[in-house]
């Protein structure tokens, strides 16, 4: 079993920056990827950006591309994620996943890994 667990979250203003980490433990095997979803409230959680077992390929959704960068750390077993430009609708809980396959789903329903969520606010 995988544990999950995330730090960095926080109350940041308009235009600021955050990074989310993403510490994993327990039993990963070779190839695991991993993603960071966030869930607004009244919202269905989505993915933000994922990245594959070695770090060489990433996904970001159409709203983050150019402001947040993924990135992972095999060595530490950590995932990160950089968080530039920040603005009122990046407002949620962020959650980390996992998935023992070489590449991410954008599907929830195909990671079967989560933390326990990680709180971000930005104020306007």
């Amino acid at each position: 079993q995988v544990q999950l667990v995330e730090s960095g979250g926080g109350l940041v203003q308009a235009g600021g920056s955050l990074r989310v980490s993403c510490a994993a433990s327990g039993r990963t095997g070779n190839w695991y990827a991993m993603g960071w979803f966030r869930q607004a409230p009244g919202k269905e959680r989505e993915l933000v950006a994922a990245i594959n077992w070695s770090g060489g390929s990433t996904y970001y959704a159409d709203s983050v591309k150019g402001r947040f960068t993924i990135s992972r750390d095999n060595a530490k077993n950590t995932m990160y994620l950089q968080m530039n430009s920040l603005n009122p609708e990046d407002t949620a809980v962020y959650y980390c996943a996992g998935r023992r396959d070489i590449t991410w789903s954008i599907r929830p329903s195909e990671y079967g890994d989560w933390g326990q969520g990680t709180q971000v606010t930005v104020s306007s």
